[in-house]
């Protein structure tokens, strides 16, 4: 027997495979920095070392204000790490500049004080001046161009009027539009509601090349930097954390070389090759990100690209949070089976993009090529098995049940954390590999 770990939640699920059914554990090179420096130390480095930019000290010194957009709760972003060093190098080059730190929600609910604390520290939820963006409020918002697929784009008043707009943000795999950071802190980060929505359209997210690590000819991509640059957004700081949520690497300048750059890196680092698997098991790499059914789907990409058609994912996320989105239960749960969800999807023109349709519309892609055990003891049962998904207590119990619906000899692959990878399948490459 084979014993396995894998996140879940603030803690870890363990479980036994035999021998004649394990494929191995598939994970990403052991990510880390070189150079001996501390979390702060790396990104005061990169603060120093811009990419195709000014340093920040010289950006904020004829500015009266800059806005800094920062992630919401449902980012596992090490703001407490990164902030600090922004906020010391602005005001180092400009002492009496006026600070804004605007939390990109995009299109999830708002962040609550409690979690502003967890992710800033209270020194700085206490200190500084913090806007929650809200995508729904047509008042707090402003048009700019068009973007290039033709939709509107409305994006935060603040972040267009200020004389600096920069952000902080992390990079990693992002299972439609390549990859995390960068231009995303704008679009969907604080955008209007309406322009979120026509970037995840249908079309878009059907795209072979809206795919895990493709940027090139990404139409999702495409349309996010094209708000970023619309926006003025001058400088970034991005991060690489490690499965401790640590930084590893930080990447700071020009919005788009910094972030290219970082994905780059990242790319060479998370890239794995996965045989096609009877069973594949993963997970969100636990807490922030497994915290409901709507972020689970993510890591279900991973599996998605590994496991053969008809087989089983077994997918462990608590969930605490329930399913993520009312239209994102919705449309699953009123819905016959998968394939009726995927080709309502489709059929959904590019400005009538409904709330979370992308959600659905992806986890109806992966639940119409294999079943899903969610592996969950705080999520309600029900609500797992009326969005067309098994559920299991345990992992043990899941990979029982997997192995009942697929044989004794079943092959079972593990991938820890399907949300830091980018999978290749031996027996068939996986689509993202195609774009790039």
């Amino acid at each position: 027997m084979t014993k396995i770990s894998v996140p879940y939640a603030h803690t870890y699920l363990e479980a036994e495979i035999p021998e004649r059914n394990f494929r191995g554990i598939f994970a990403p090179k052991h990510l880390r920095d070189y150079a001996g420096m501390t979390q702060s130390e790396l990104v005061r480095r990169a603060l120093a070392n811009p990419i195709a930019s000014p340093r920040l000290e010289e950006l904020v010194k004829d500015k009266k204000n800059m806005v800094i957009i920062t992630s919401d709760h449902t980012r596992p972003v090490p703001s407490k790490v990164i902030m600090p060093e922004i906020l010391a190098a602005a005001r180092t080059g400009n002492p009496d500049i006026d600070v804004t730190i605007l939390v990109a929600t995009g299109f999830h609910r708002a962040t609550t004080r409690e979690e502003l604390i967890n992710k800033l520290g209270t020194d700085i939820v206490d200190n500084e001046r913090i806007i929650v963006h809200d995508s729904q409020d047509k008042s707090s918002l402003v048009q700019l161009a068009p973007l290039p697929s033709g939709g509107e784009l409305w994006v935060n008043k603040l972040a267009v009027e200020t004389d600096l707009l920069i952000a902080e943000g992390f990079i990693e795999p992002h299972f439609f539009a390549g990859f995390s950071g960068g231009r995303k802190s704008v679009l969907p980060g604080v955008a209007g509601a309406q322009t979120v929505l026509a970037n995840h359209c249908a079309e878009f997210i059907a795209s072979p090349h809206a795919r895990t690590g493709a940027l090139e000819n990404n139409p999702v991509h495409r349309d996010m930097l094209f708000a970023a640059g619309e926006a003025k957004l001058a400088f970034i700081v991005n991060v690489i954390i490690d499965e401790k949520k640590n930084v590893v690497k930080a990447f700071a300048g020009d919005f788009r070389q910094a972030h290219e750059a970082g994905c780059a890196f990242l790319e060479g680092q998370v890239r794995i090759e996965v045989p096609l698997s009877d069973i594949v098991i993963t997970s969100n790499g636990g807490y922030p990100l497994d915290q409901n059914i709507y972020q689970a789907v993510k890591g279900m990409t991973a599996a998605e690209a590994a496991v053969q058609k008809g087989g089983v994912i077994i997918m462990v996320a608590a969930c605490n949070d329930g399913h993520g989105g009312q239209s994102f239960f919705d449309n699953m749960a009123n819905s016959h089976c998968p394939g009726e969800v995927l080709a309502k999807a489709l059929k959904v023109p590019r400005n009538k993009t409904v709330p979370d349709q992308w959600e659905f519309q992806i986890l109806a892609r992966v639940l119409k090529h294999c079943a899903v055990i969610m592996v969950s003891d705080m999520c309600p049962p029900e609500m797992i098995k009326a969005m067309h998904m098994k559920h299991a207590f345990t992992l043990d119990e899941a990979i029982a049940e997997a192995l009942r619906l697929k044989g004794e000899n079943a092959g079972i692959a593990v991938i820890p954390d399907g949300v830091s990878v980018i999978v290749k399948g031996r027996s068939r490459e996986c689509s993202l590999h195609r774009d790039r």
